[in-house]
């Protein structure tokens, strides 16, 4: 970290600390009410790694990594009033650790948590050398007031828009890889955001981001998201209108959910007007839930489709350059997929109360290729549970799940089977 990024860092920790420290201690707030929790999160993600795999000259056939999260959460509130923060410490230990660093980073998405782009330099990596690594960042940070119909929260927090289960494209702001096992918090984003209630059950929302140049590190506006959401009740159903900026491309969108007998239909359309044109993505899903026996499932299916996607499902280095659209969504983590149609199905199975499975396909249509989750959800105790996956590429070489082409011949950016198995203790 340069000299420059150090003081940087300093002036946005004393910055915002300063601005709950002052809410949280106004003489103005008669009635605190504050909230302490957080947890301690102990996962092992192994990684099998075929002979064809550029990674197998890096790792050899299998990788091992041992993570640890702490997290602290901290809310406060009185009257209108309120600040909510969270602190996070984590500390890896691996072979991943070791091998991505000297990848690009588009080969490595998220080694290590960020702020570069972000407004408040809120992330320091303590340590990172060999198979050890350290990072402590401030996830949360906003001020917030609430009244009858009106909500305004400024500082580091996190939105999730959108209808789709699986694939979000209307969740325009730092949305979750559809495989990503742990979805319990999304990580937070500095902006300004609003909402008003009406009081037929109604609401606006609207956002505005803050972002850094990654080259200049000066905040600038071409980089930030500004939308507004206009979400209404029709009936037995919802629609949602949304409006927005983002990285200068502009965006319309139209979603909702109805309920039909029983199950539920969703879907959002989404239409982006980039430098080459106008492309859209539609999520559509339809879910049922019923008894089976003494067991509670509940099942899901969605179709997906991405414009910004390779038509021909190539993904050669070559052909990949001649979709930039499609590389800049991906290096900024507002998309995950490679191809323009997939299929993802889910049941959620009530083994017993503490115990919950989840079978996953994820299917790219084009190629074809897929994905296969196997999730296990168990409480184990008062404030214990595990989290368990067994995740399944299948798929031919060259193919998105199957490994794409690294442009060396012979060789792919493949795996074979992975696991993960997280214990998290609450308090």
């Amino acid at each position: 970290m340069t000299i420059f990024s150090k003081k940087r860092l300093d002036r946005s920790r004393r910055a915002i600390a300063f601005g709950l420290l002052a809410v949280a201690t106004s003489p103005s707030l008669a009635e605190l009410r504050q909230e302490f929790g957080g947890h301690v999160k102990s996962r092992i993600v192994g990684q099998f790694v075929p002979t064809d795999s550029v990674l197998h000259g890096l790792t050899g056939s299998a990788s091992f990594d041992l993570e640890n999260d702490l997290r602290i959460n901290y809310k406060a509130s009185s009257g209108r009033w309120g600040v909510d923060a969270a602190y996070q410490v984590f500390a890896l230990y691996g072979d991943r650790v070791d091998y991505s660093r000297d990848l690009a980073a588009a080969l490595s998405p998220g080694r290590l948590q960020s702020d570069d782009r972000r407004w408040l330099q809120l992330t320091s990596v303590v340590e990172d050398d060999g198979k050890f690594a350290v990072v402590h960042r401030i996830d949360r940070a906003s001020i917030d007031y609430k009244s009858p119909n009106i909500v305004l929260r400024f500082g580091r927090q996190a939105i999730s828009w959108g209808n789709g289960l699986f694939f979000s494209p209307l969740d325009i702001v730092n949305p979750f890889d559809p495989t990503v096992i742990d979805t319990e918090y999304k990580a937070g984003d500095d902006m300004l955001y609003g909402q008003y209630l009406f009081d037929n059950g109604d609401d606006v929302q609207a956002a505005y981001v803050v972002r850094r140049d990654l080259l200049s590190g000066d905040v600038d506006s071409s980089q930030a998201t500004a939308a507004i959401k206009y979400h209404r009740m029709i009936g037995d159903g919802e629609i949602d209108l949304l409006v927005a900026k983002s990285f200068d491309d502009y965006t319309l969108a139209i979603g909702g959910n109805l309920g039909v007998g029983g199950a539920v239909l969703r879907g959002d359309l989404v239409v982006t007007d980039t430098e080459d044109g106008l492309e859209g993505q539609l999520v559509a899903n339809y879910s049922y839930s019923w008894m089976w026996g003494e067991r509670n499932i509940s099942g899901a299916v969605e179709y997906f489709y991405n414009g910004f996607g390779q038509p021909g499902g190539a993904y050669s280095p070559a052909e990949l350059a001649e979709n930039p659209e499609l590389l800049r969504r991906v290096a900024r983590g507002d998309l995950f997929s490679l191809g323009r149609h997939y299929l993802a199905g889910s049941l959620s199975i009530e083994m017993t109360p503490l115990w919950l499975l989840v079978p996953t396909v994820f299917a790219n249509l084009q190629d074809p290729s897929g994905f296969l989750q196997i999730i296990s959800q168990n409480d184990l105790r008062q404030n214990l549970t595990f989290l368990g996956s067994i995740n399944v590429p299948v798929g031919a070489s060259g193919t998105e799940f199957g490994g794409i082409d690294s442009g060396i011949p012979g060789a792919y950016f493949s795996t074979d089977l992975s696991v993960f198995a997280q214990f998290a203790w609450y308090f």
